[in-house]
């Protein structure tokens, strides 16, 4: 079952069970796909790019809650909190700090990077081999933390 399908299935099951939250979430998802799938004259999305509208509207609320957070505003942080917990279930397991330390040492070192101002030479080859596993704010903070030993 493509992950569009799933995200119809589980809109179905969420008004069924009159989950507010969920239900904003996957309606959410739902029309970022069909945006995306418009665009192009199709109804349908591949998987990979479904996934990655997901992660995009994780990040996003990942970013409202903690703006909201900071402006003592909790009641919406929370919506956004719980929206989140539910989007997140569509992506694949994200990877430990260390496992990601350990990529990027590895391609470091194929890259043959040696000061901070290489990174991008790193940057391109890790977004490739960690993406949706890693965020690249964790990914970034990581290479510089490494190309700074030298």
């Amino acid at each position: 079952m493509s992950v569009q399908d799933q995200i119809t299935n589980d809109i179905k099951e969420a008004m069924k069970a009159r989950n507010v939250d969920k239900l904003a979430a996957l309606r959410a998802v739902k029309s970022a796909i069909m945006l995306e799938a418009t665009k192009d004259g199709s109804t349908t999305v591949a998987d990979e790019i479904s996934l990655q509208i997901i992660t995009k509207l994780v990040k996003q609320r990942k970013d409202s809650a903690a703006i909201f957070t900071e402006q003592n505003r909790p009641d919406l942080a929370v919506d956004e909190i719980n929206q989140l917990a539910y989007l997140e279930e569509y992506l694949p397991t994200q990877m430990g700090e260390e496992e990601v330390r350990s990529v990027v040492k590895e391609v470091i070192a194929q890259v043959g990077a040696s000061s901070p101002s290489e990174m991008g030479k790193c940057m391109g080859p890790l977004m490739g081999r960690l993406n949706g596993k890693a965020d690249g704010s964790l990914i970034s903070k990581l290479v510089k933390e490494e190309l700074s030993e030298f």
